[in-house]
């Protein structure tokens, strides 16, 4: 009896949580986590990369089956992205994984063989769909929506039987990949909702327990989030999850995301997910093929790139969905490590042969702008779970551990980049100290030692960035220093949200006119004064700011802008003393990150003059609406 008393306890010990997971990182404790909660991973890739001989290897070394690792890690719910036709006339694959339906039924048969459900993500074309390209199929190339919707019904049809005759348990359907106002070559509501509801239709008769779901990118934008909502209200579509991506890279924050999506929940009844997240766990590239988060890029790094930044970022995103109610979170392409190793040429062969890169060079035929001229390895080796030699990292362990946490000693993880903007008049000294970031994602100042810098050099060599290094606790530490000129003006960069002595004149009834919070659409800091209105002829407006206290001299004045969809437009700077204009400089914008730099020059100010800069800004573009961004407004003394 001893003996048996002894041999259960050795089994409960190995069973539980805390033993079985050992963990050196820190992952939080989220309470009341269902164990229905949807914990997924896209692994679209993976039969391209085991065919061009990646292995996977558990937490303990051991070469096992990628889908026995992740369910052993927590993950109950794998994602598959399908494509209708991604081969050329002669069989050769598009690349990406080569993900017609037959790869998705052999993917999800051993999601199914190691209990976890799938979601089957159409794409409705034959390679990449996202916010920026939504093309047919080239079956249905040259159809008119009434015969394009049942074609993509019956296709949808036969993919969905061909799964369930395989017996594969399929929990969701996504109608569509990130389909911000286009899809499959659609570009209006109308022929956007005859399509999904023919998709709907298809998923009822053959999953009808399954869930529905629609997709869309770019949260930081809510009011597009509530009009992609209010539009398949109107059409009655028959759906049952609203998903979005969520990279916090250009994403905006965690509480606009849960604000936009309340907002969806509690409008129209729907339930919300995260269809796709994942971070950086490194800057390192595994394949000679440039990856999407590398070192420089105009992005936002909420978390450091370390492992436990990519534990916090998942079980932030987590904690987020589980706080408003949200199903569950995927995360996108886990396991696309690289494929080969030793040098681009070998790799490249593997990426042509077998699809195991983003793109090979027959995608070409299909989408010759993009993957014709790109074409190449993974771009997210750096951002999977397992490291470049398909071993799972630790960072994997936090879908499991989420539930209960892992406490470990609060120590240092990264120091936060130091981000200075010094006069070249004025005294350049960086800071004693720097922010390092803990393993709970907190931030505690540590001295710095800087590496020696040439102040009055970096004065003496006009506007340029500088970065210098140093060591902080035992880590590498970064300061970017931009040398600028004084700028009279007061929140050059809208940095400041309250519009900081900005005052703009609604002329034309714009519909969007705010300082946004966005990296990526800014050209300084995170943030840019925003405009977009769809009506004809409510765009124009003018924004200015007036400056009083001048000294005597000579100015110049210039102000960035740029955007998309001008159509006819009637753009330009302007200055005024004592509230007669005195010089205008036409502007104009073009395409999304083309910015346009008007300057005025030869402004003269007498002491005690009022001096008003600013832009105006009139357009009416082929949808008669527009949109663009203006930011870095400078007024410098020249004499």
């Amino acid at each position: 009896m001893k003996k048996f008393l002894l041999l259960l306890l050795s089994v409960l010990l190995l069973a539980s949580p805390a033993m079985a997971e050992e963990c050196s990182l820190y992952v939080k404790n989220i309470e009341g986590l269902s164990e229905d909660f949807i914990m997924g991973v896209d692994v679209s890739s993976v039969l391209s990369l085991e065919a061009a001989g990646v292995k996977f290897y558990d937490h303990g070394g051991q070469e096992k089956d990628l889908f026995a690792i992740l369910a052993e890690n927590g993950v109950n719910y794998i994602r598959v992205r399908v494509w209708n036709d991604p081969f050329d006339a002669n069989g050769n694959g598009y690349g990406g994984g080569n993900c017609d339906i037959n790869a998705a039924t052999e993917i999800g048969k051993r999601a199914t063989a190691n209990g976890m459900k799938l979601l089957v993500d159409f794409h409705y074309s034959d390679f990449w769909a996202d916010p920026g390209k939504q093309m047919a199929p080239k079956a249905w190339a040259g159809m008119t929506i009434r015969q394009k919707a049942p074609a993509l019904k019956q296709y949808t049809l036969d993919c969905l039987n061909q799964l369930k005759s395989a017996g594969v348990d399929v929990g969701m359907v996504q109608l569509g990949n990130e389909t911000n106002g286009h899809m499959a070559g659609e570009k209006i509501w109308m022929n956007i909702y005859k399509l999904m509801a023919a998709g709907s239709q298809a998923v009822r008769e053959v999953y009808p327990e399954a869930l529905v779901a629609v997709h869309f990118a770019n949260p930081e934008n809510a009011d597009n989030y509530m009009t992609y909502a209010s539009k398949f209200e109107y059409y009655s579509l028959d759906y049952d999850v609203f998903a979005t991506s969520y990279y916090p890279y250009w994403h905006g924050t965690l509480d606009n995301l849960k604000s936009v999506l309340t907002n969806i929940q509690q409008t129209y009844g729907k339930k919300v997910m995260v269809a796709e997240t994942s971070y950086a766990y490194t800057m390192e590239d595994g394949d000679f093929s440039g990856n999407t988060i590398g070192e420089g890029g105009a992005y936002e790094k909420p978390y450091p790139f370390t492992l436990q930044g990519q534990v916090n970022e998942v079980a932030d995103v987590i904690q987020a969905m589980h706080d408003i109610g949200g199903i569950g979170v995927f995360y996108w392409e886990g396991a696309w490590v690289p494929a080969g190793g030793a040098s681009w040429e070998e790799n490249s062969a593997l990426w042509e042969k077998y699809g195991a890169g983003w793109a090979s060079s027959y995608a070409a035929e299909y989408d010759p702008d993009d993957a014709g001229e790109y074409y190449g390895g993974s771009a997210c080796d750096n951002q999977a779970l397992f490291d470049f030699n398909g071993r799972a990292l630790e960072s994997l362990k936090v879908f499991k551990l989420v539930h209960g946490g892992n406490q470990a000693e609060v120590k240092a993880d990264a120091i936060d980049d130091t981000i200075l903007m010094i006069d070249l008049n004025g005294e350049v000294v960086l800071p004693d100290t720097v922010n390092a970031v803990m393993n709970d994602n907190s931030r505690q100042a540590v001295p710095v030692a800087w590496d020696p810098y040439d102040a009055e050099a970096m004065k003496a060599g006009g506007v340029k960035t500088y970065t210098i290094h140093g060591v902080a606790d035992g880590m590498p530490a970064v300061a970017q220093v931009a040398m600028v000129e004084y700028n009279y003006l007061s929140n050059w960069s809208f940095e400041d949200e309250d519009k900081g002595g900005w005052t703009a004149e609604n002329i034309g009834g714009c519909e969007q006119l705010y300082i946004e919070d966005k990296k990526t659409d800014s050209m300084t800091g995170t943030k840019h004064y925003h405009f977009y209105s769809a009506a004809a002829g409510t765009v124009e407006f003018t924004l200015e700011q007036k400056v009083t206290e001048l000294p005597a001299g000579e100015y110049r004045y210039e102000v960035s802008i740029m955007g998309g969809d001008g159509g006819t437009i009637d753009i330009y700077s302007y200055v005024k003393v004592n509230g007669e204009t005195v010089a205008t400089k036409p502007s104009k914008i073009s395409s999304y990150n083309v910015w346009d730099t008007p300057v005025i020059g030869g402004i003269q100010a007498q002491e005690g003059d009022e001096v008003t800069v600013g832009m105006y800004v009139k357009c009416s573009g082929s949808g008669n609406g527009a949109w663009g961004k203006i930011d870095d407004a400078k007024l410098n003394r020249t004499k």
